[in-house]
């Protein structure tokens, strides 16, 4: 294709920033995903194991698989739910705290130079677009899910 079409540069785009955050969180022996895991979950009472994976949009076995490097790091530690006991709430360690910091850091120093870089106008359009995408994926404007 000649042009750049708008999934073309979503995807270009993504893949530049998951670069950038995986080069980032490789400097402390760490990764995008886990540090995106490490902000998803609630610093203060933990997040159920089960709320986890659709919360930060991931299928149940690729967040196992971060989940268990994470508690061998000593990241998170996993506690029964009080309210349901089949249930495992995921805590984060002191450790896991620690990096969660450091996590929360690298977006907020990505997101303040994006806002200095790009005008609020532009920004506003962005999150329009972005919003409009989405909205029309979860509504399966784009593809009759019926057409086989």
């Amino acid at each position: 294709m000649k042009d750049r079409t708008i999934d073309y540069i979503l995807r270009t785009t993504w893949l530049a920033v998951q670069k950038m955050y995986n080069e980032e969180a490789a400097k402390f022996g760490s990764t995008m995903a886990t540090g995106f895991t490490l902000l998803s979950i609630d610093k203060e009472k933990g997040t159920p194991s089960t709320s986890l994976g659709p919360k930060m949009g991931m299928e149940a076995t690729s967040l196992s698989r971060i989940l268990k490097t994470m508690e061998a790091k000593g990241l998170i530690e996993r506690k029964p739910n009080p309210d349901d006991g089949r249930g495992v709430i995921i805590h984060l360690t002191e450790f896991g705290l620690e990096n969660r910091e450091y996590s929360k850091e690298r977006v907020l120093t990505f997101n303040e130079t994006i806002k200095k870089n790009i005008s609020e106008e532009k920004l506003k359009n962005f999150y329009e677009v972005a919003d409009l995408i989405n909205e029309l994926i979860q509504n399966k404007k784009i593809y009759d899910q019926n057409d086989k």
